[in-house]
């Protein structure tokens, strides 16, 4: 699924509402009533449209709710609705293979956060980060103990939420079961892109072995996804297994991954 505004909404939860877009659809006929209507106060409004008083009010004093306020600052972006064959869907895209491969997704606040590694530096994870519009800085890099996080400075709940919207998981991504099915709608060289991203953040090389190993605690379903997206965008030769994936040395160097 692309970001769409009725699906960013829906990440939020309501107290009132018992699905979180209405609450927007409500809020802009409430705007745009008033637009209409300017003299009208909050009861005429309410009445008119059948809402409760209180709530019409403080719509009326540029109260914006959060689904909404989500919604303008994806659209400032660009992220509702990318071409799939635009810049932005790619950079999006990009994006979501850092955060399944080497970042997450907090449950919490919807924050995503990247963890370099040894082949996909930090200055890399800033450049996918700054492709959809957004700064960074890291996190926990004087911390003991902990992995450094590259991290966005602002706006980084409403892009996580956005690529929530595209199949990225919060919290732990263990139960995940498919690729998000967004890959296949861009173009070849973006999936290809996807998958170069994902195997440099998860690849493994042994000793003595000029092959790579891409293991994940994922279920059956998404290593099959995995083989089948390396086997759309290469030619040589992938194989799976219970836990993984076996890439041979010549798709290794047809994919460009050191």
């Amino acid at each position: 699924m692309d970001p769409t505004a009725k699906a960013l909404a829906r990440t939020y939860s309501d107290r009132v509402y018992a699905d979180p877009w209405e609450k927007v659809l409500d809020y802009r006929r409430v705007r745009e009533y008033a637009a209409e209507q300017p003299t009208a106060g909050r009861v005429h409004v309410g009445n008119a449209l059948e809402l409760p008083n209180e709530r019409v009010r403080g719509w009326l004093n540029d109260v914006v709710p959060d689904p909404v306020r989500a919604i303008n600052t994806a659209s400032d972006h660009g992220w509702l609705d990318p071409d799939p064959h635009g810049e932005t869907a790619a950079a999006l895209v990009e994006l979501l293979a850092h955060v399944l491969a080497g970042g997450s997704i907090a449950a919490k606040n919807y924050v995503p956060a990247v963890t370099p590694g040894a082949r996909v530096d930090a200055a890399e994870i800033r450049r996918a980060f700054e492709r959809v519009g957004v700064e960074t800085n890291r996190r926990n890099a004087d911390v003991p103990g902990r992995a450094t996080e590259i991290v966005p400075t602002r706006d980084g709940t409403v892009l996580g939420r956005c690529l929530v919207t595209m199949g990225a998981p919060t919290g732990v991504k263990t139960s995940l079961d498919a690729l998000p099915a967004v890959i296949w709608d861009v173009p070849r060289s973006v999936r290809r892109s996807f998958a170069q991203i994902y195997v440099r953040h998860r690849g493994l090389n042994y000793k003595g072995k000029s092959t790579t190993r891409v293991q994940v605690d994922r279920p059956r379903s998404f290593i099959e996804e995995l083989r089948e997206l390396l086997a759309d965008v290469l030619d040589e030769q992938v194989t799976t297994s219970e836990t993984g994936i076996t890439i041979s040395a010549a798709a290794v160097r047809e994919l460009g991954v050191e």
